[in-house]
């Protein structure tokens, strides 16, 4: 997530014009994007509409917002009797998601309310709620601490999130829902992945500290940022030498390739793979980083012709080819050539319950229907996949779902239905990690990384 912004004014302290856009300004296209994402629009989608120049600071305070959402709309009703339109409403719950927890507020809250009624004001929009916004704010002011108190005891203000992703979470992990929760509220690492064929991990670390830029190991090829920056501040980024990956994402070539790979250049016939959702791309381009030239022949699938683009840039980033096609993995006979794979990535849509803390958005977005929809769907791919697998050959399922419905029940079923799949040893679910102990080290060896869940799967020989 990007730096939040430091002067809620438009001026600099010795009276000169700042670049910094005025606060209620950047409030105003908060709220718009939190308008938007509630209609219905992704995240992404929302913020890539705010004006370049001020999409870094909007993206930092609509972070904020969605990461606090439950809080602010329990404060909301507290405060109103009926919910405001749409737009005023969003700059309401704007307001108090940032203002609520003074230690977490980006300014003071008593800045925030200012600007967020200066806000509503400068917006014929919200012109007419002004005075509205402007009197639930400043009791907001006046009564915070026991308006806070009130909601303590409502769920989906204590742990920001819908109230059956919280049930949900409570049956399916039931000693850990609460760490889950308080990591998917925390802002996620820059975690980075170096290029094997370019470069080493421990020469990388050097090439980052001889810039001034701290890191810290994750995991066989990964570094940790101490403090995430743009790419293109990245030794050699724009060539190739690393990618931008989280360490749990960093698992799936390596737990799909082990042992595959031929040691010797040339000794065998070059690795058919198959990576059947690849968009867009970092997985692809992890398979061909760990082989030498010539080894991996890798098919890159993509059903979005736009997201297919990607997978394209990110291999032409790297300097290394793959067959890209646009097309779906669940209709083989479209697009399959009848040789099977010796292994195929099956990284599958879902409802990306697993990394909300890098997209907040996620959580507000997704219906309790959404994961038994996206478990048929993810069925409907591993049957027709699994018989593209040659015998001794593998498919890795994966998704970044800590949901069991997407993960563990749907192996369970699979195996029952598929007599000649074997389950390797596998992560299994992996839950969100967030934090480093006292040294600055990752408190486990794979890191501070998103949720995933992974089953390696062998079809047995005849």
């Amino acid at each position: 997530m990007s730096e939040l912004p430091s002067d809620p004014s438009s001026s600099s302290n010795n009276g000169a014009p700042s670049l910094q856009p005025p606060l209620w300004r950047q409030l105003q296209l908060t709220a718009v994007a939190l308008a938007s994402i509630r209609a219905g629009t992704s995240g992404s989608v929302a913020f890539e509409a705010v004006e370049p120049s001020l999409r870094p600071g909007v993206q930092a305070l609509g972070f904020q917002v969605l990461r606090w959402l439950g809080r602010a709309e329990a404060l909301r009703r507290h405060l109103a009797k009926r919910t405001p339109p749409p737009l005023p409403d969003a700059l309401l719950c704007t307001a108090l998601a940032l203002a609520w927890d003074s230690e977490r507020a980006p300014y003071e809250p008593f800045t925030l309310v200012d600007q967020a009624v200066e806000a509503a004001k400068r917006n014929p929009a919200t012109r007419a709620q002004a005075s509205f916004i402007n009197a639930c704010l400043r009791r907001f002011l006046r009564e915070r601490d026991e308006l806070v108190a009130a909601t303590d005891t409502e769920p989906v203000a204590q742990w920001n999130h819908p109230r059956w992703w919280i049930e949900r979470l409570k049956r399916d992990h039931p000693r850990d829902w609460q760490r889950v929760l308080g990591a998917d509220n925390a802002q996620a690492p820059m975690t980075l992945r170096v290029n094997a064929q370019k470069s080493t991990v421990a020469s990388y670390l050097a090439e980052l500290e001889a810039v001034g830029l701290g890191a810290i190991r994750v995991g066989p090829s990964g570094l940790q940022l101490t403090r995430a920056r743009p790419v293109q501040q990245l030794p050699g980024f724009a060539d190739g030498a690393c990618s931008v990956q989280d360490a749990a994402a960093q698992m799936a070539a390596p737990l799909l390739l082990e042992g595959l790979l031929p040691t010797k250049p040339g000794a065998a016939a070059p690795l058919r793979v198959l990576d059947a959702c690849a968009a867009p791309g970092g997985k692809t381009a992890h398979l061909l980083e760990m082989a030498a030239p010539g080894a991996i022949d890798v098919t890159a699938l993509e059903v979005d012709a736009v997201r297919s683009r990607r997978i394209d840039e990110t291999l032409a980033r790297i300097g290394l080819k793959a067959r890209v096609l646009v097309a779906d993995a669940g209709r083989p006979d479209q697009w399959w050539d009848g040789t099977p794979f010796d292994a195929i990535l099956l990284d599958a849509p879902c409802t990306a319950s697993g990394i909300v803390r890098r997209h907040p958005d996620v959580r507000w977005l997704r219906r309790e229907s959404d994961t038994a929809q996206l478990a048929a769907q993810q069925a409907a791919l591993l049957a027709a996949l699994w018989p593209l697998v040659r015998p001794g050959g593998r498919l890795l399922y994966c998704t970044c779902s800590v949901f069991r419905e997407e993960g563990s029940q749907q192996i369970d079923a699979f195996l029952v239905h598929n007599t000649d799949a074997r389950l390797l040893p596998s992560p299994g679910h992996l839950l969100p990690q967030s934090g480093s102990n006292a040294r600055g080290v990752p408190d486990n060896p794979s890191g501070d990384h998103d949720g995933f869940f992974y089953a390696l799967l062998e079809k047995r020989p005849h």
